[in-house]
């Protein structure tokens, strides 16, 4: 009595080969039970008196829970469990599956669209079908991968979960599927429940009500992947039985190394293409980078001495390495203990500011709005107070994590049709919304992060007949911003 679904067959439809190794004999007659309890998978037996002699069945990751007289594994393990035990019923091995984990609905899905995948998007599907229906899928801001994921939902044809970021790439989402498959679509986050077949939600609403969602969905997608290994957003994947699960996301590489757990949360790389690979053939456009070297000025080369003096004497006397373990905590810890250290954290932001945001710096994005005039053009700064510097002096709209979705709304709909052609912003436009079609993107300061490098840039490539896009990057020269560049610049999309 088998119920078994979605990772019994591969995709050419031949059946999984049997153990070559047959547990005890005394299994032949027991049905495995499979039911979900608070993200974790329960496999119990029929009659209820086999449970102990389930483990000789050796099932992925499953451990003998006592107390419940089940074998238990964290929800993401039913795909592998579930394999097991078809092979194990096909040897004869067991008598039976009876599946009361999953929850989740085979859909008739129907896309409205009638634009041809491109080749890599059709390519991506491909190969992450070839993976039973796991793995990341690596591609450029403006590249597809929304369209890629919306592919997958259409071939699977199984009640689908998105997780992303923020509340504008849920709403973004919704729009997205709704348009897409013609259906309602639910939303759990911002204020909003509604859990229907195609749902869409937040990593932190993931995680808080995964427990109790985890399967409902066949599949997972998780958006901007690379946010899902932290601590608490990892779990959320863990509690999720889902066995097709697509991750996406421009730079999943992360400088803690924690991007390998994606391997076994979502599955490994099935695609990945770069900036270089797409530019120029009507999937991205032509582009050009540029570093501008900016001198301070006297006055701000004398204050920045000075408050780099007042930072680094600090430290020595501390004996604080920042390279070292916990290096930033322990100078935080320490400043706030004495009237020397309040005064060298107060020095270290007066460098910082000089070297982000130096009255030069402003005077050479003067010069390059100049350059491109009434071109749509992206200032992008490191923190909210260069953000309104700018706005301040050349008259133009800025958006932050401040800003409220409305008039966030209205401000790139102006952008879009160029009647107000500059947006200044901090980091909340690195991802997380759609930005309309710009073709210059000015960065006056960021953190030494090549994700965030790499995502501003894509911010420009939305290609259209003729363009070409540029990016500026503006370094105060001899400070530490130079060492950021360098880091912020590795990758292959910088030339």
């Amino acid at each position: 009595m088998s119920t078994a679904d979605d990772n019994t067959t591969d995709d050419s439809g031949d059946e999984f080969h049997a153990h070559d190794e047959l547990v005890a004999p005394s299994l032949a007659t027991v049905t495995v039970v499979l039911g979900f309890f608070a993200g974790t998978l329960e496999v119990r037996s029929e009659p209820a008196d086999e449970v102990s002699d389930l483990a000789t069945l050796k099932l992925p990751a499953c451990v003998l829970d006592p107390r419940a007289r089940c074998l238990r594994v964290p929800a993401f393990g039913y795909g592998d469990v579930l394999m097991a035990l078809v092979k194990h019923e096909k040897a004869g091995a067991i008598a039976g599956i009876k599946d009361l984990a999953r929850r989740y609905d085979t859909m008739q899905l129907t896309s409205t669209s009638t634009r041809a995948p491109r080749g890599y998007q059709a390519d991506a599907l491909t190969k992450w079908k070839q993976n039973r229906g796991r793995g990341v899928v690596v591609l450029p801001t403006g590249a597809g991968k929304t369209e890629v994921a919306l592919m997958a939902m259409a071939d699977r044809q199984r009640a689908t979960l998105v997780v992303a970021p923020t509340l504008d790439l849920v709403r973004q989402w919704h729009t997205a599927m709704s348009e897409r498959f013609g259906v309602d679509v639910g939303i759990v986050g911002g204020g909003e429940h509604t859990v229907l077949p195609l749902t869409v939600t937040t990593y932190d609403s993931a995680w808080a009500h995964m427990e109790h969602l985890g399967n409902r969905f066949g599949l997972v997608v998780f958006d901007e992947c690379h946010h899902l290994v932290s601590d608490s957003y990892a779990m959320a994947a863990r509690l999720c039985l889902s066995p097709y699960r697509l991750g996406l996301s421009a730079t999943p590489e992360r400088s803690d190394g924690k991007d390998l757990l994606l391997n076994s949360l979502v599955g490994p790389i099935v695609l990945r293409k770069e900036i270089t690979e797409l530019e120029g053939q009507g999937f991205l456009a032509d582009y050009d980078t540029e570093t501008l070297i900016v001198e301070l000025s006297a006055e701000d080369r004398v204050a920045w001495e000075a408050a780099r003096a007042t930072y680094k004497a600090f430290l020595l006397d501390s004996n604080i390495s920042l390279g070292g373990p916990r290096g930033w905590d322990n100078f935080i810890r320490r400043a706030s203990g004495s009237k020397e250290g309040r005064a060298a954290l107060a020095a270290w932001r007066l460098q910082k500011r000089l070297a982000h945001a130096s009255d030069k710096k402003l005077d050479v994005v003067d010069d390059l709005i100049k350059r491109h005039p009434g071109q749509r053009t992206l200032i992008f700064t490191d923190d909210n107070a260069t953000a309104f510097a700018v706005s301040r002096r050349f008259l133009v709209p800025v958006i932050t994590h401040q800003t409220k979705l409305k008039e966030r709304a209205s401000l790139l709909a102006a952008f879009s049709d160029g009647s107000l052609p500059i947006l200044s912003t901090s980091r909340v436009l690195n991802e997380g919304v759609d930005v309309p079609d710009a073709q210059v993107a000015i960065i006056i300061s960021g953190t030494g992060s090549t994700r965030e490098h790499v995502q501003r840039l894509g911010r420009i490539l939305r290609p259209r007949p003729g363009k070409r896009a540029i990016l500026y990057e503006l370094i105060s020269a001899n400070t530490g911003e130079t060492f950021t560049s360098e880091r912020r610049r590795d990758h292959v999309a910088y030339r």
